[in-house]
């Protein structure tokens, strides 16, 4: 076990390193010059040519890519992600203050995509052809095809405009009014878990019958035992592979639509500063903001690789 993990994380490093140096070699084609976020065309045009040639030299753009990219690196394994030129901070504070939002929203959406998804495909496995069984797969399905910017926005109209029920922007703390914080993140976790909780539904429905249809189980039902038993205790543990295979893919999905969600509903989350950095052609907050990401779900491929020996113990890491 040991030796496995080991080798996924020196893979782990190889896999960030090349996913951090694709990112800044493409933000060099994103149009425009990072002098000008980050001087001002008022600054630019009262500064003489010297000037401007010692100011991109003090900022490191008079170099090659190549020559940056490594020397951001080396700052980075020191603790220095660099500073910002769109927000005039350093990236590691601008990304400590928005991780959090970004993480309570992604933890929230995954934990309810998963529990609800996870529960409504064992009532369709147990209940097949049945009316749950037609509610949970229909629900299931257009959960699948909804565009999560446009339930956001449409969810806004009708909650927050029409009714008024709902907050439609901005972020507050649970720590600093917690019923609050909870009105204004109902709908930002709904548009971010709804796609998949429809998958994970969809995908434990599929792998349960294929289960339940096993001569174990079968067995577990002559010997009378409760129905909760055999289907917590030995279906659902022995049909979970493929769909925790699965939620660990989504955690990128649940991170990339947190840019979308973080914008519509205009909370101050890092899906929404990368955004703002990545308009400003700011290359040191997109390259902290993808490496932080990056890290984030290679650790959750990690762990969902080592959960498969739980789950059925004739997987071996050998």
């Amino acid at each position: 076990m040991i030796t496995y993990i080991i080798k996924r994380l020196i893979q782990a490093v190889f896999i960030l390193l090349l996913l951090t140096f694709i990112v800044y070699g493409v933000m060099r084609f994103v149009p425009g010059d990072p002098l000008l976020m980050y001087l001002g065309a008022t600054d630019i045009q009262a500064l003489s040519p010297e000037a401007l040639d010692q100011a991109r030299q003090e900022l490191g753009l008079d170099q090659g890519i190549l020559v940056q990219y490594f020397k951001w690196l080396g700052n980075v394994f020191q603790g220095d992600w660099g500073k910002s030129f769109h927000f005039k901070a350093d990236v590691l504070l601008l990304i400590s203050q928005r991780m959090p939002v970004t993480i309570y929203l992604g933890v929230l959406a995954f934990f309810f995509s998963s529990t609800i998804g996870i529960s409504l495909g064992i009532i369709a496995a147990v209940r097949r052809g049945k009316w749950a069984d037609t509610v949970a797969t229909l629900a299931a399905n257009t959960a699948i095809t909804i565009p999560i910017f446009w339930l956001g926005i449409i969810m806004i109209l009708i909650f927050g405009v029409s009714l008024g029920w709902l907050p439609i922007a901005g972020f507050t703390s649970p720590f600093d009014d917690f019923w609050l914080s909870t009105k204004k993140l109902i709908m930002p976790v709904i548009c971010l878990m709804i796609g998949s909780m429809g998958s994970n539904a969809r995908l434990t429905r599929t792998s349960m019958l294929e289960v339940i249809r096993q001569d174990y189980i079968r067995t577990a039902w002559s010997k009378g035992l409760k129905e909760r038993v055999i289907i917590l205790k030995h279906a659902l543990k022995n049909s979970l592979i493929p769909v925790i295979t699965v939620m660990g893919l989504q955690v990128r999905f649940i991170f990339g639509g947190a840019v979308l969600i973080e914008q519509v509903f205009a909370i101050p989350g890092m899906g929404r500063l990368l955004v703002d950095a990545t308009f400003g052609k700011d290359y040191m907050v997109v390259q902290g903001c993808v490496l932080v990401i990056g890290i984030i779900v290679v650790l959750t491929n990690l762990i969902v690789d080592i959960s498969y020996g739980w789950l059925d113990p004739r997987v071996r890491y050998d």
